[in-house]
């Protein structure tokens, strides 16, 4: 299957070597995310500075072939996204789109840009199936999904003793591939999974299902959700007493900027996994630093998603002399990434590996410095960390052409 997937590339790419070249004579990049709406803090604007910032770092052209960058907001609707990406692809010639907060209109958009044959680039969404059952040549996954996820703080968690859960799940692709994904780690190593509760996206008030997770006298409850609905339901837990009562609240998609927003009072003690963390090493607090400087804030896994991989994309559009997808997507999986001086690579399926951090949540007194939130406990290596293209359930897209 592996290799299946590979000669369905290499095959796209030689059709296409002979006319290579940068199509309307410009590369242009469309930032697509959720700018104003429910997880804007850990995308939106940040995340459209991010590529600028890969562009400016890569140089500005291709070779001399102009890159330019436009934004749209898709509120988290899959009908609006799809609406702004036909537009793109058709009257305004986008090559490749970035960011893309939201399960639901990744779906959407993946089947399109096989269509339109042009290239997304996914570091918003988790859902493992971008990369499963529902991928594509031209789509690849450049942060941590549900199952990367789950091997990091539900393993931690059960290994420290703790295996009654407790799930409180946003009721979406995203939120049950998370749920679904942690209690298949908790179960293979011994836990239970005592209940779950759904939940919209954009809850306001989690009182009753923290009711139902507190009289469930689980060990643990498990936030699968993401941006305002985890800042909120971590807030009302501590409201509701629920760690003070000895249950521990895991965030097992939490950001940065999640735990800026809750404080060190409330989040202290949180497990969460990451691929990336500002304070890790220089790398990532050089590229920390310059982001903080315009944005005033410290860039997420999302914004960094976005900075590696427009300047991966640009990388192999300059090796392969072309913006053609199928040839840029098999550059990419070809170049090894560069991931703020660690090595990472695009897999066939387009999963990008790399190792993920566990970090625990620092108390207020441990915390020497503005955003010093992280302690890493662990590392999880990639070959671990994510699930392996031959169990992945991504088979060859023979159609396309």
């Amino acid at each position: 299957m592996r290799r299946l997937l590979f000669a369905s590339l290499a095959a796209l790419s030689f059709s296409t070597a002979a006319s290579a070249e940068f199509s309307g004579g410009k590369v242009i990049i469309g930032v697509m995310g959720d700018q104003s709406g429910v997880v804007a803090d850990v995308g939106g604007p940040g995340s459209i500075l991010a590529a600028r910032m890969a562009v400016q770092d890569f140089g500005g052209s291709v070779d001399g072939t102009p890159i330019e960058i436009i934004t749209a907001d898709h509120q988290n609707k899959p009908d609006v996204a799809s609406a702004i990406a036909r537009e793109w692809f058709d009257r305004q010639g986008v090559d490749v789109i970035v960011d893309l907060p939201h399960s639901g209109v990744v779906f959407g958009l993946s089947a399109l840009a096989t269509e339109k044959k042009r290239s997304l680039m996914i570091s918003g969404a988790a859902s493992v199936e971008i990369t499963g059952g529902r991928c594509s040549p031209y789509v690849t996954h450049w942060t941590d999904d549900t199952y990367s996820l789950a091997q990091g703080t539900a393993a931690a968690l059960v290994d420290q003793g703790l295996k009654s859960w407790y799930f409180l799940t946003a009721d979406y692709a995203f939120g049950h591939d998370l749920e679904k994904d942690a209690a298949r780690v908790v179960e293979a190593r011994g836990g239970k999974v005592l209940g779950s509760a759904r939940h919209p996206l954009s809850t306001a008030d989690f009182s009753a299902l923290l009711l139902r997770a507190r009289s469930s006298q689980a060990q643990v409850v498990a936030l699968a959700s993401a941006g305002a609905d985890t800042v909120n339901a971590i807030k009302q837990a501590g409201q509701f007493g629920i760690m003070r009562a000895g249950q521990r609240v895991a965030a097992l998609h939490a950001f940065v900027t999640d735990v800026n927003s809750v404080g060190l009072e409330a989040a202290q003690g949180l497990i969460i996994t990451s691929g990336f963390y500002w304070n890790d090493n220089d790398g990532t607090r050089a590229f920390a630093r310059r982001f903080f400087a315009d944005h005033g804030r410290m860039p997420t896994r999302e914004q960094a998603g976005v900075y590696v991989s427009v300047l991966h994309y640009l990388k192999a559009a300059r090796a392969a002399k072309s913006d053609d997808a199928a040839t840029v997507n098999a550059e990419m999986r070809h170049l090894p990434v560069d991931k703020f001086g660690r090595e990472a690579r695009v897999e066939e399926n387009g999963r990008v590996v790399y190792d993920l951090g566990v970090y625990r949540v620092k108390a207020p007194a441990e915390s020497h410095a503005s955003w010093d939130y992280y302690e890493r406990i662990a590392t999880v290596p990639a070959s671990t960390a994510f699930r392996p293209v031959a169990t992945s359930g991504c088979s060859p897209t023979p159609k396309v052409q």
